[in-house]
C-alpha cells in the first residue's frame, strides 16, 4: 500500500516544507487544498462505475505526455503500473501521444473578429496498429483529449457522439472532460512554481 501524498502539486513541483514556495502557496489555502480535492475526487473516487482507474491514469499519462510534463508523466505511469493491465495500458498511453505529438493550438472561431487567429491542424486518429492494445473507450478517450488539448475551439456534439458510440455514458464524458481540463490547470501551475523556482 502506497503513502498518501497529501499535495500533488506540491509533491510533482519538488516544494519542501517551509520553503518560499509553500509560504507563498499558503497565500491561497483555499485553492491549494481545492486542487488537492480535485485530484483526489477524479484519482481516489469514491465511484469507478463509470470511468475506470486504469482509464483515468492512462488518459492522465497521455494527457501528460502531450503538455511534455515529464514528472506528471512518470506520477500518473507510477499509478497506472499499479492497477490491473496497468503497465500494458502505460505502454499504450506513451505510444499514442508520441503519435499524437504537436504543438498547436488549433481551431476555428465562429465569424468575426477573433476569426484571424484561426488554425489548421491535424485531428488525431489512434492509428490502427495500437486500437488493438486497448478498448474501443479508451481509443476514443485518447481522441478526445487530444481535442480537447489541441483542438478546444473545435468539440461539438459530434465529439461527445463519438464518446457514447464507444461506450461512454454521460457521467463518464462529464468526468473525462474534468479530468482533463484538471490536469491543463496542474501542469501549468507545477510550471509556473517551477519557473519560480528558478528564478
Amino acid at each position: 500500500m502506497t503513502t498518501p501524498i497529501p499535495d500533488v502539486i506540491d509533491h510533482l513541483a519538488g516544494i519542501a516544507a517551509h520553503s518560499e514556495l509553500d509560504r507563498l502557496r499558503a497565500r491561497r489555502p483555499v485553492t491549494r487544498e481545492n486542487a488537492q480535492k480535485s485530484y483526489s475526487a477524479l484519482f481516489e473516487p469514491a465511484s469507478t462505475d463509470d470511468v475506470s482507474l486504469a482509464e483515468r491514469f492512462a488518459v492522465a499519462v497521455f494527457v501528460a505526455e502531450l503538455h511534455g510534463a515529464a514528472e506528471a508523466a512518470r506520477f500518473y505511469t507510477e499509478k497506472l503500473d499499479t492497477v490491473a493491465e496497468g503497465v500494458a495500458l502505460s505502454a499504450f498511453a506513451k505510444s499514442a501521444a508520441a503519435e499524437a505529438a504537436d504543438r498547436g493550438p488549433y481551431g476555428h472561431y465562429p465569424a468575426g473578429p477573433l476569426s484571424a487567429e484561426n488554425q489548421d491542424g491535424p485531428h488525431y486518429h489512434v492509428s490502427s496498429a495500437l486500437q488493438a492494445s486497448a478498448s474501443a473507450r479508451l481509443v476514443a478517450a485518447l481522441e478526445h483529449a487530444h481535442l480537447l488539448v489541441f483542438h478546444l475551439r473545435d468539440a461539438d456534439p459530434a465529439a461527445l457522439r463519438r464518446l457514447i458510440e464507444a461506450g461512454w455514458s454521460t457521467t463518464g464524458i462529464v468526468t473525462l472532460s474534468q479530468l482533463i481540463s484538471f490536469l491543463a490547470f496542474q501542469i501549468r501551475v507545477i510550471g509556473g512554481l517551477k519557473v519560480l523556482a528558478a528564478a
